[in-house]
């Protein structure tokens, strides 16, 4: 098959709408992949592809055959078209319309992560990735926050949207989720360090926009208010430095909690 050159293309021009439209990605419940490794991770963790454009001299075969077996319709194009669409200035050599993953959640659900208006689609993305990696069971984006099937937010997310549920919820839906959880929320002036907190229990962590901190809605729902200590001359973390800092605490004590209690039932 010839490789599609031409912009009037009617799947190239539907993909392109896709990348750059956050409503279009929404009512048609769509997102984009670009590259080997995001694709390979998206299809491992049961993600539904069903359109892939590729050019055919860098395309990793091996993920195009992973494409073919779940019945994803593969376009060849040029390099051209491939500029044209994604949303680097270097694209990879494959990019796939997948649609949204459909949250699993937990029940019960003692580790959530609530992310309160944040704007950057890089720190959302890289956000997402810790928490995925440290044992968050949910995140919920409360209002203001970025898109966050944004190109840029997906690719420093590194396959977090497909391994952690992600909902967005209003303020008194998270209010009502957390009924049963302790909240705790970041915020760098704050008297408790992090490391007094007993991450071994089931808890909520609120962490706050980059720019203005905590909403009044997030202050309201926390049942104590924390930070990292730091050295005089410091000034505040980046949100996305501050969540990985916090999350792996909360799995060092979990998971230190679970090996004494697996030591005490061995004992007994």
């Amino acid at each position: 098959m010839q490789p599609i050159s031409s912009l009037h293309n009617k799947r190239v021009r539907h993909v392109k709408a896709l990348a750059s439209k956050a409503r279009l990605r929404r009512s048609e419940r769509k997102l984009i992949l670009e590259g080997d490794r995001l694709i390979a991770d998206a299809l491992a963790r049961g993600g539904a592809a069903e359109l892939a454009l590729y050019a055919p001299q860098r395309a990793d075969y091996g993920v195009i055959a992973q494409l073919q077996k779940r019945k994803c319709t593969l376009l060849p194009v040029t390099e051209s078209i491939l500029r044209h669409v994604s949303d680097t200035q270097q694209p990879p050599g494959i990019l796939a319309v997948f649609h949204m993953p459909k949250p699993t959640i937990a029940q019960p659900c003692r580790r959530v992560l609530i992310l309160d208006a944040i704007s950057e689609p890089g720190n959302l993305g890289t956000i997402l990735r810790s928490a995925s990696a440290a044992g968050v069971e949910l995140a919920i984006l409360a209002p203001g926050c970025c898109d966050v099937y944004n190109g840029k937010t997906l690719r420093a997310g590194m396959g977090a949207h497909f391994r952690l549920p992600i909902v967005e919820a209003s303020w008194s839906e998270i209010a009502d989720f957390c009924r049963e959880l302790r909240v705790y929320a970041t915020r760098a002036a704050a008297d408790c360090p992090y490391t007094n907190v007993d991450w071994a229990g089931d808890w909520a962590l609120v962490l706050g926009n980059e720019a203005h901190g905590l909403s009044q809605a997030a202050r309201r729902l926390a049942v104590c208010e924390i930070a990292i200590p730091m050295a005089q001359a410091s000034e505040s973390l980046n949100v996305a430095s501050a969540a990985a800092v916090i999350l792996f605490e909360a799995q060092r004590q979990r998971l230190r909690s679970d090996s004494t209690l697996v030591g005490a039932l061995a004992v007994d």
